[in-house]
């Protein structure tokens, strides 16, 4: 393996204006938003890029050396437990200040895990009364400052610090905010040595249903208007003008045609019957959608009694971050149920090329989708395919306090289940009501459809979130001028 003082011993000693940036990969995702889509690709041609990157394997080590000047491995390097807990005390203070559907749902979600453990308990309740002080915006202003100046005082490594002096990158992007545990000690290093930093705001529920964004960084690059003016409001210190919408690379996929396969293709792949039409169940979490597997049954016998559509073939994709196994036993009891190969690699979570394309080919092959409250709500909508949403809890199960109706009121997900484009199940009986209605006319929300995704996402969706992300890189690091990225 490379190391980060021979990565950057090779760059030689240039003058510090050279064009360099430097992009942090802390998760698989990363890597196929900004490698397999191209957009680093694009920014090597006008500067030299250094990747520091989570290494899933071999081969993307290699795909990404043959691409860019240097690449040295991403290293988790732990941290003291003050710096720890100052960080959870203040994510949980942002949660509680925030108080959106969604804090609240993990707030009420972490006291029934600490019910069964008095030391448990007594460890939530220290917790909740530490964050309490702090959850209105001068407290989080403070604890964030305790937090920047506590992290620099006891770093536990200068590794980071040292490569950046030999580099001398002109920027710093970390390609995964939220992804934040691998990338925080590069990116930290850099602010010490006051280097422009940049992130990319990943997912579309992630400012108001996941936590803190712990580093000041000087540019945020986002999907959308929305998402923008989300920033804004929770962070009113960013300067307005150094967030910038490119839409997001991970649907550029959906339309570059190079990606599209023909019908038989597709269906050979999975193993469906071209002349059916096909429903796509994405599954979610384990976590927040327990005993799923009981409503995809209830679906697949549905199906099976619709006989005047074929009947339809329930086609279950598996969530990909799922590592439990929970559907085994449905994928070996049911083989009426289709379940595709999801190939990534579980090693920092990375989609595989060709997994990139199946999905692809999913959402544009399928005649509807069904999922409880999922971004793939959203690309179905790209594709203009009926969407379902489940909001009814597994039959004869009690998976309290978990409720799939409430994700329908956290804030990102409250203006998709109420515009019209999406059709929201209640009981297992209106599912099949709902799914001869989608299937027999499947026209019928297209308007809500194009009107949601054109509310979201502008003309974004055009199948250049990558270059338009590779303009803003190269602009924020001083090496294009805005003009020329027009």
């Amino acid at each position: 393996m490379k190391t980060l003082d021979h990565v950057a011993a090779v760059t030689g000693e240039e003058p510090a204006e050279s064009r360099r940036i430097v992009a942090v990969l802390p998760r698989g995702e990363a890597i196929r938003n900004f490698v397999f889509g191209g957009a680093l690709d694009l920014v090597s041609r006008e500067a030299d890029v250094h990747v520091l990157s989570v290494m899933p394997d071999e081969e993307i080590r290699g795909m990404m050396t043959a691409r860019y000047a240097s690449v040295a491995e991403l290293q988790q390097i732990p941290e003291v437990w003050p710096v720890r807990i100052q960080r959870e005390i203040l994510d949980m203070a942002h949660g509680r200040w925030l108080w959106s559907e969604a804090a609240q749902d993990r707030w009420r979600l972490r006291d029934y895990e600490a019910r069964n453990s008095a030391f448990e308990r007594s460890k939530r309740v220290i917790k909740k009364m530490a964050c309490l002080p702090f959850a209105n915006r001068p407290g989080l202003t403070l604890l964030s400052s305790m937090e920047r100046t506590t992290s620099r005082l006891l770093r536990t490594t200068d590794e980071y610090t040292n490569y950046f002096r030999r580099v001398r990158p002109s920027l710093v992007f970390n390609g995964s905010h939220v992804h934040c545990v691998p990338a925080t000690q590069p990116m930290q290093a850099a602010q010490w040595l006051g280097i422009p930093t940049a992130t990319f705001i990943f997912s579309w529920d992630n400012l108001t249903s996941q936590g803190r964004i712990m580093l000041p960084y000087d540019y945020y690059l986002c999907w959308s208007d929305d998402m923008r003016k989300q920033l804004l409001d929770l962070y009113p210190s960013i300067p307005p003008e150094r967030v910038f919408v490119t839409g997001t690379p991970q649907f550029d996929f959906h339309f570059q045609p190079e990606y599209h396969w023909p019908r038989e293709q597709f269906c050979a792949t999975v193993g469906a019957d071209p002349n059916r039409p096909i429903v796509l169940y994405s599954t979610g979490m384990p976590n927040y959608m327990p005993e799923e597997m009981r409503v995809v049954e209830g679906i697949a016998d549905i199906l099976k009694t619709m006989t005047a559509f074929g009947p339809p073939q329930l086609l279950c994709r598996v969530y990909p971050k799922d590592r439990t196994n929970r559907f085994d036993d449905l994928r070996m009891r049911r083989p009426d149920i289709l379940f595709p190969p999801v190939n990534w690699d579980q090693v920092w979570l990375t989609p595989k090329p060709d997994d990139v394309a199946l999905y692809t080919n999913t959402l544009l092959h399928v005649a509807l989708g069904i999922n409880i409250s999922s971004t793939v709500t959203l690309e179905l909508c790209m594709f203009d395919k009926p969407v379902l949403n489940v909001a009814y809890n597994p039959p004869n199960c009690d998976i309290s306090p978990v409720c799939f109706a409430s994700y329908y009121k956290f804030d990102h997900y409250r203006p998709v289940a109420e515009s019209g484009a999406v059709t929201v199940v209640k009981s297992q009986d209106e599912m099949r009501d709902a799914l001869a209605a989608a299937l027999a006319r499947p026209e019928q929300l297209r308007a809500g459809r194009k009107a949601l995704i054109r509310s979201m996402f502008g003309n974004t969706l055009d199948g250049n979130s990558g270059r338009r992300v590779a303009e803003r890189l190269l602009e924020t690091a001083g090496i294009r001028s805005r003009r020329a990225s027009a």
